[in-house]
């Protein structure tokens, strides 16, 4: 690696007047020193790697540090110029990687919310590619066409919700974008998912900065090769940054001794807090001084109301930067000194062609003075869209252009007279609207422009040169978020010098919140003498075609299906909202579903696995199994039941006889959670003499829970007496997939009351709050397939077998009757309900007393153990027994990892494994008593000629 210069573009933190000392001490210093003396990391790579990155600590129990772009635009206020610069510079390569046919082919996606400014920049250097942005804003009415984990994030779930659904079909390539590659983990699963969905030949990832280690670049190329496709990667600079043993629990010290909660809501050291990581609340801005490590002082205000002091001349801006947009250009900028700005008013501002606009607030309503925000009316031409949360077309770019100077001017012509220092703020995903009005203005005003935004990412402010974030306002989310209220943050502003703030958000953020005395344009009032707002009208999409009522679409849906005709329950135990697939062909080896599904080429819900046959061994273990655990899984009915009955809003329990009251409807996630359905049925009819309702539905991973099964339970039921019920917990995937497929139709039909809180009769992952067990043991329904679930199929999900108004599908496996012992699970289970009677009244009334909130252990050692193994993908680790069973039974398995000492809770995962030749590792330790490993090599030879995993 080359070694590490000077940044070009000095000092990331702007220089402001009311804090001299930064002029002297700032001037040549790396914004990442403090960070890298402190916890010994090392940065090796390009000489532009320091003049583009500065570090920071952040709250996060995944990466305590924080690379901080100096040239993104959303930490660091910088020029307009510069960060456009940037973005477009990478399309223009990514235009000249590709060729004019396949870029004018190309669609560009970026990341929320960093990311979705870049990635537009990116589009427009690009030429003619249509840009889409992910979000975390879901959008009443727009149907989720993909979506993805970003696992280290504090927000890590992304949406992708195009307009047009057609916008990401297509065989032209597809321009990922985000600002920093660290491990790659994002892009990755991205591609998985989109690959899976609209598969296509050519994929670029673009990025300010790669600092992945070598393997995990090499998990893009083993991705290229398995899929078969072609995969480049475009950058401004790479880099590594060596992370030394113990870095995370170091970086958790620091944070903790720099920014510990304080009692009374203030900053360490007595100073008005920020609410940000660890204070509860308070006025604004926080900035720890690095040079006496103990104290803790507020970041300076700006200068008086009624005057406009002169920067500090000894100051060193890049106000004239100007974008290098060569083709290929490893720095996007050029930067240079220019002389302090007289401290007198100016007399008026510069607009292109000449046109001159004298400062005043004629275009603004309510202006106030110090403190106050005054209204800029910006006219944003109706129906073009404010970004790419949905979709922003080449002519959507072409209109904006002909738009910004008309609307630079407004803002121009509000600045207050003797403006000097102009912050444009965006707000969190709305980045590239205030980039752009920022890069106009930055043309038309003789004031210095700075841009960036609010964001959602909670990091330590430290007042220290060597430091990149040098302080932060705290102030609550003011756009209604879906996952419900928080602290958002502006970064480097207070101390900045900023005479005058523009606040450029959305309608959906012009909020009661915005305006409040503790909400985002207050605190900005503390810190600068004028404040003014900017909306830009929230784009809604048209729907492509009304909808049917509520009522309209229930009446399309067909009845439950039930037994004998569908399944071998009894008509009474379980409705099925299913559709019967059951002359239909659907099955495939498995070794060819696993490629397929790996490969992106298949949804696993597309097609079935060949029916497992057990063998007599196998059978003759179940029964043992059921034998030694059924007084366990009789108790754990009981339980979840009981926490069910007595939880429920309202619920008062009654006799068949007894008046019409409300009773909890149970509906169970198809096929694992029927049986455990079934049997809290059965307990609520043993021990309270009632009959609950109880229906199976369809829930499939990456696609949501089926919402025709949503409206015909809403048509005959109330949604809020509704609980889902589940087998187990695993890592939570099908708990998230639940809550945000339950979000999704609460927007889209506009029907309200579902819980996506998930009850399931064992909780190893600590997934749920309603539960049995948390004990990780062996459930026989996990031993076998539809033999134990009443001969039903997994369900099914196909575009041509199920149209816009049918139930998901499934198939009722008649010829396998004579092994099925459905039945006899359930009456051996229920059978000893009377013999545990008092050991679950005991469980309740202590689990009552307990705190049940979920930690999500499991997803945190599933994350650990696919890295450790060199997986790299969560969907591949399979913990827990009901899991890694599945992983032996439906798929190609790699290796199980068993809890060192565990009995004879794994005698049929050690037999299954010995008959599909799969290694079964001891681990000291493991959180799980097993965990099943899907083999990592995605073709079919995972398996050998005689039908056997490869472990090699």
């Amino acid at each position: 690696m080359n070694p590490i210069t000077p940044p070009p573009h000095g000092p990331p933190y702007p220089q402001g007047p009311d804090h001299p000392k930064r002029s002297v001490t700032g001037a040549g210093v790396w914004s990442g020193n403090w960070v890298t003396e402190r916890l010994g990391v090392e940065l090796t790579g390009d000489d532009a790697l320091r003049g583009l990155l500065g570090l920071a600590l952040r709250r996060n129990p995944k990466r305590a540090h924080l690379l901080v772009s100096n040239v993104l635009g959303k930490h660091v206020p910088q020029s307009p110029a510069v960060v456009y610069g940037h973005g477009v510079a990478l399309g223009r390569r990514v235009r000249e990687l590709l060729g004019e046919e396949e870029a004018a082919a190309a669609v560009v996606v970026g990341y929320a919310e960093t990311a979705t400014g870049l990635g537009h920049s990116v589009a427009d250097g690009l030429g003619l590619a249509p840009y889409l942005h992910s979000t975390r804003r879901p959008v009443p009415g727009v149907a989720r066409a993909g979506g993805f984990e970003e696992a280290h994030s504090h927000a890590t779930t992304h949406l992708l919700l195009p307009e047009d659904p057609a916008l990401l079909v297509g065989d032209g390539p597809l321009v990922l974008v985000d600002d920093e590659f660290s491990t790659g983990n994002t892009i990755l699963n991205t591609l998985r998912d989109l690959h899976e969905r609209y598969p296509r030949r050519r994929y670029v990832v673009v990025a300010l900065v790669d600092m992945r280690a070598p393997a995990d670049s090499a998990r893009l190329v083993d991705f290229a090769r398995e899929t078969d496709t072609r995969v480049d990667l475009v950058a401004t600079a790479s880099g590594t940054l060596r992370l030394p043993a113990g870095v995370l629990e170091k970086g958790r010290e620091l944070v903790a001794r720099h920014d510990p909660p304080a009692s009374d809501g203030s900053a360490p050291g007595g100073t008005p807090a920020g609410p940000g990581p660890g204070a509860s609340s308070g006025a604004g801005a926080v900035a720890v001084r690095g040079a006496a490590e103990s104290d803790a002082v507020a970041a300076p205000g700006a200068a008086a109301p009624d005057t406009v002091a002169a920067p500090d001349a000894a100051a060193t801006l890049d106000a004239t930067a100007t974008p290098l947009v060569a083709p290929g250009a490893t720095s996007a900028v050029l930067s240079g000194p220019v002389p302090a700005l007289p401290g007198t008013p100016l007399p008026g501002a510069r607009v292109s062609a000449g046109l001159t606009v004298p400062f005043s607030v004629a275009a603004v309503s309510g202006w106030a003075g110090r403190g106050q925000a005054g209204r800029v009316e910006l006219r944003w031409p109706h129906g073009l869209p404010d970004g790419g949360r949905h979709g922003f077309t080449p002519a959507h770019r072409a209109r904006l252009e002909r738009a910004l100077p008309a609307m630079a001017a407004r803002v121009a012509e509000a600045l207050p007279t003797g403006t000097r220092r102009v912050l444009v703020l965006g707000f969190e995903e709305l980045m590239y609207a205030p980039l752009r009005l920022a890069r106009e203005l930055e043309q038309v005003v003789a004031a210095e422009v700075r841009y960036s935004t609010t964001t959602r990412s909670p990091v330590l402010p430290v007042d220290d040169p060597g430091y990149a974030i040098r302080s932060r306002i705290a102030f609550p989310a003011h756009d209604g978020p879906a996952d419900g209220p928080g602290e958002r943050y502006a970064y480097n502003v207070a101390g900045g010098g900023f005479d005058t703030v523009v606040a450029v958000v959305d309608s959906m953020a012009d909020t009661p919140e915005l305006h409040a005395p503790d909400g985002l344009l207050a605190r900005l009032g503390a810190h600068a003498p004028h404040v003014l707002l900017a909306v830009v009208p929230s784009y809604v999409p048209e729907l492509l075609y009304v909808p049917a009522s509520h009522e309209e679409r229930s009446a399309m849906l067909s009845e439950p299906l039930r037994g004998p005709a569908f399944s071998s329950y009894a008509p009474d135990e379980v409705g099925w909202l299913l559709q019967d697939l059951s002359d239909v062909t659907l099955e495939a080896p498995t070794e060819e579903r696993e490629e397929a599904i790996q490969s992106g080429g298949a949804h696993y819900a597309e097609s079935l696995p060949v029916e497992y046959q057990p063998s007599e061994q196998y059978q003759e273990l179940f029964q043992a199994a059921l034998d030694a655990t059924v007084a366990r899984l009789a108790r754990a009915v009981g339980v979840v039941t009981e926490t069910v009955l007595a939880e429920l809003p309202d619920s008062r329990l009654r006799s068949n006889g007894g008046p019409s009251v409300r009773r909890p409807v149970l509906v169970s996630l198809a096929r694992a959670g029927t049986p455990v359905g079934v049997l809290m049925r059965r307990w609520a009819r043993f021990r309270h003499g009632v009959d609950l309702p109880h229906y199976a539905v369809s829930i499939v991973r990456g696609r949501g829970i089926d919402a025709n099964a949503l409206r015909w339970l809403a048509a005959h039921h109330d949604p809020r007496d509704v609980v889902f019920v589940d087998g187990w917990t695993g890592k939570g995937a099908i708990t998230r997939e639940l809550a945000t497929a339950v979000r999704d139709f609460e927007e889209s039909d506009g029907i309200s009351g579902f819980d996506p809180e998930i009850a399931v009769l064992a909780d190893p992952g600590s997934c749920v709050r309603t539960y049995g067990t948390r004990e990780d043991f062996l459930i026989p329904s996990a031993c076998l397939n539809s033999t134990v679930s009443g001969l039903i199929s997994r369900t099914v999900l196909r575009a041509d077998l199920v149209g816009p108004h049918d139930f998901h599908g499934a198939k009722f496996y008649r010829e396998l009757a004579g092994s099925d012992v459905s039945v006899a699970f359930l009456d051996a289970v229920s059978g000893c309900f009377p013999e545990v009677t008092d050991e679950v009244a005991a469980a309740v009334k202590e689990l009552a007393a307990t705190d049940r909130t979920p930690s999500w252990a499991g997803w945190a050692a599933v994350e650990r153990i696919s890295e450790e193994y060199g997986i790299h993908d969560v969907n591949l680790v399979k913990p827990g027994v009901g899991e890694t069973t599945r992983v032996l039974l439906r798929r190609v398995p790699w290796k199980i990892l068993a809890r060192t000492g565990a009995g004879a809770d794994l005698d049929h995962v050690r037999l299954l494994a010995e008959q599909r030749g799969v290694p079964v590792e001891e681990v000291d330790g493991l959180p799980y008593t097993c965990v099943g490993l899907i083999h990592p090599k995605y073709t079919r030879g995972a398996t050998g000629a005689d039908g056997k995993a490869v472990t090699v």
